[in-house]
């Protein structure tokens, strides 16, 4: 059986750069819509944090932010009947991603405050990064990698194509214009070879070698198809 790590943020918060506290977390369909998809391909889903505490969801990916009112629903269903999952996940450090076929991060506010620094994540990435299995990330989670580093001191993402939120998706949050830094400035200065689609908040994924990663979480659904199809065709 196929064997997924889900890397779920730990943060219940985002700190702006004049000190406020927003509530954040993670984004629910980033959770919800590549889990359904990697249970439904019969996948055997490991859910991590740092500190093995339980994720916090943030409230606004069920309200207008999270698009149209019955995918909410469907969203917040599914959560639901995953919610023992999530309430007891295994504590990031005890986990050894050479374990698993595919890690997967979803995104939300949440990793710009906690797997941004977390020298854990830091190191599995850059492990996950070099073993050449597949490696996910999506929406704010490449903010995890800024936490990984190579012997001399860079970053073992230079180099690879990669996607993330970008700047002007992350402006149409009011609260971001007080962010301490924006997640497209830091993977370019990171040495990523950044893209982004041509119109914001509609699906684009780029995949680079074992490296899967998706722009926001209308990509959700894609990225995790393209995962299922891909490890599919080498099994």
């Amino acid at each position: 059986m196929t064997k997924v790590l889900f890397v779920i943020t730990a943060a219940d918060r985002w700190t702006l750069a004049d000190g406020e506290v927003h509530p954040s977390g993670y984004w629910a369909e980033e959770v919800a819509v590549p889990h359904r998809n990697f249970s439904e391909a019969g996948w055997d889903i490991t859910i991590a944090t740092p500190g093995g505490t339980p994720p916090t969801l943030d409230r606004l990916s069920l309200g207008i932010s999270g698009g149209l009112p019955w995918n909410r629903r469907k969203v917040e269903h599914y959560l639901e009947s995953i919610a023992d999952e999530l309430a007891t996940p295994v504590s990031l450090d005890t986990v050894d991603q050479a374990d698993y076929d595919v890690v997967f991060y979803p995104g939300g506010h949440g990793p710009m405050e906690d797997l941004a620094y977390d020298e854990t994540s830091g190191a599995l990435l850059t492990a996950r990064l070099a073993s050449g299995r597949p490696l996910a990330l999506l929406c704010h989670a490449p903010a995890a990698i800024l936490a990984a580093t190579a012997a001399d001191g860079t970053s073992p993402f230079a180099g690879y194509r990669m996607t993330g939120l970008s700047n002007r998706e992350e402006l149409l949050n009011r609260f971001a214009r007080k962010a301490p830094w924006l997640l497209e400035d830091r993977l370019k200065e990171a040495g990523v070879d950044y893209s982004k689609g041509t119109l914001p908040l509609r699906p684009h994924i780029v995949v680079d070698r074992n490296l899967y990663t998706g722009q926001n979480p209308q990509s959700s659904d894609r990225l995790s198809e393209r995962i299922i199809a891909d490890v599919g065709a080498k099994a």
